[in-house]
């Protein structure tokens, strides 16, 4: 059965952001999609599709690796 994650990920300004996030993101193990509404210089929502559930962990790795950061949890999706 699929999962979907929502979080937000700060500091993207193109499209090329989002190609970086995107591929990280798509490394996890079991994530199926990646859906990433950029916000130029804000926070933009991310919805990942996955097989079960996603560490914080992996999600976070994934994003620091692609050079960008989580939005604080309070202000997640």
């Amino acid at each position: 059965m699929s999962q979907t994650t929502r979080f937000s990920v700060d500091g993207m300004t193109c499209g090329h952001c989002v190609q970086h996030v995107t591929t990280e993101l798509t490394a996890i193990d079991g994530v199926t999609d990646v859906q990433v509404e950029l916000v130029n210089g804000g926070s933009s929502p991310v919805v990942v599709t996955s097989d079960g559930p996603l560490s914080d962990e992996a999600i976070a790795a994934a994003i620091d690796e692609a050079g960008y950061a989580l939005t604080p949890r309070g202000s997640l999706l």
